[in-house]
């Protein structure tokens, strides 16, 4: 790629920035776990579902701070390779000569990327690097990183976080008092309904706009990832797993069911489905490993307003949305569940 056409590339997005902060951001709860790391020098991973938030989360870290900045989650990016890398750093280098601060977003499209910002932690830069794969981004990580990197999850807003943006802080007394619990309750109904995507609360079609996302991410971050022969197939038994969500499955079942012959098949499926943080696969409690292999697991999603953007209504109660609520806000604070 000429110099010329990676200049405009990096000034274009640098001026996404501007845009960024001229909206109403809410303070993520991430940071405030994870302050301490997040300003280490250590290199800062950060995953989770696209349009979560990961950017602006980033942004934020480095607000006040010359830094560079590549999104390579760009149709003019499309097949860069690792080879190239080294170009971008020296455009960055010409346009703003003092930065020791770079944000990768959307790395894992570059094949071949950990080597690169190896080069870079060794050269003393404080780096931060996101994406929407775990596993494409922890294999590399654990080959080549391993000792030098933290890794933080982000998720869509928590209800704290929903309530923040919506301007309604809550205190704990304010469970005794009447007016402020109803209307706690109307905002936990609103964010059931609708869910904690960032981009989501500034639309009038926010079902339209799950709908477009989730396809987009079957799409781009599975089908064309790992070039799924069957598509429909994964189409469907994503669909079944979004139906179920809150329930318990087996790989035979969900084998039977769709008529698939190898349930090693049904298992890459599931997981290429986690992996893009679309749903998560609970194991069943055991103290012996191999009941904890074998006994159902249960699936839970995303987000509830994703839920109700792809599953007919009359599928589910509030009880199973409030499940998996339960269920998200666990993995947002990092604990260990069965």
């Amino acid at each position: 790629m000429e110099k010329q056409l990676i200049k405009e590339i990096l000034l274009e997005q640098r001026q996404e920035i501007g845009r960024i902060f001229r909206q109403k951001i809410v303070g993520r709860e991430a940071a405030r776990a994870n302050k301490d790391i997040l300003g280490s020098n250590l290199i800062k991973v950060i995953t989770g579902v696209r349009r979560c938030g990961k950017s602006v989360f980033v942004h934020q870290l480095f607000k006040d701070k010359d830094y560079a900045y590549v999104n390579f989650d760009d149709e003019r990016l499309i097949g860069i390779q690792a080879n190239s890398l080294n170009d971008f750093l020296e455009c960055a280098k010409e346009l703003q000569p003092d930065f020791k601060s770079i944000f990768l977003d959307e790395i894992q499209n570059v094949t071949g990327w950990e080597l690169f910002v190896n080069r870079l932690k060794r050269q003393d830069y404080n780096l931060v690097v996101t994406g929407s794969n775990s596993k494409l981004l922890s294999r590399d990580l654990a080959t080549h990183l391993t000792g030098r990197h933290f890794s933080v999850e982000l998720y869509p807003f928590s209800f704290k976080e929903f309530l923040d943006y919506r301007g309604f802080p809550v205190k704990a007394d304010d469970f005794y008092i009447t007016e402020k619990r109803a209307a706690v309750k109307k905002f936990l109904e609103e964010y059931l309904n609708y869910g904690g995507f960032p981009e989501i609360f500034k639309l009038e079609s926010k079902a339209a706009y799950l709908r477009e996302l989730y396809d987009k991410i079957i799409m781009r971050d599975i089908i064309l990832r790992y070039s799924i022969k069957y598509s429909q197939d994964l189409k469907e038994m994503a669909l079944y797993a979004f139906s179920n969500f809150a329930s318990r499955f087996s790989f035979n079942k969900i084998k039977n069911i769709f008529e698939i012959k190898s349930v090693h098949t049904v298992k890459n499926y599931i997981n290429y489905l986690e992996e893009a943080y679309l749903l998560f696969q609970l194991t069943t409690f055991s103290r012996k490993l191999k009941e904890q292999i074998k006994l159902p697991k249960k699936i839970y999603c995303i987000d509830t307003g994703m839920i109700n953007s792809i599953v007919s209504r009359s599928n589910f109660d509030y009880g199973r949305l409030i499940e998996n609520l339960v269920f998200l806000e666990l993995k947002r604070r990092r604990k260990e569940i069965y």
